[in-house]
């Protein structure tokens, strides 16, 4: 599946033998992700997983949780 405009989109990705996907160029390019960057991923079993620049996360936490030491 795949459907594509200028603020959203839906995208199938397919989970590896080692729980991988891998971000669709779609979603890199919209949110600017690159090699090297850290990804939140949030989880809530009703509502499900989301992917957030961890930069962007911590922007949004306001500072309240410090961003350094491990990355992953």
């Amino acid at each position: 599946m795949k459907e594509i405009n200028n603020d959203r989109f839906i995208i199938s990705v397919r989970v590896g033998p080692k729980g991988q996907i891998t971000v669709p160029s779609e979603a890199r390019k919209m949110f600017d992700i690159r090699e090297g960057d850290t990804l939140m991923v949030m989880g809530e079993r009703e509502r499900g997983i989301a992917l957030v620049k961890a930069d962007e996360f911590y922007k949004m936490m306001g500072g309240a949780i410090p961003f350094g030491g491990n990355k992953d």
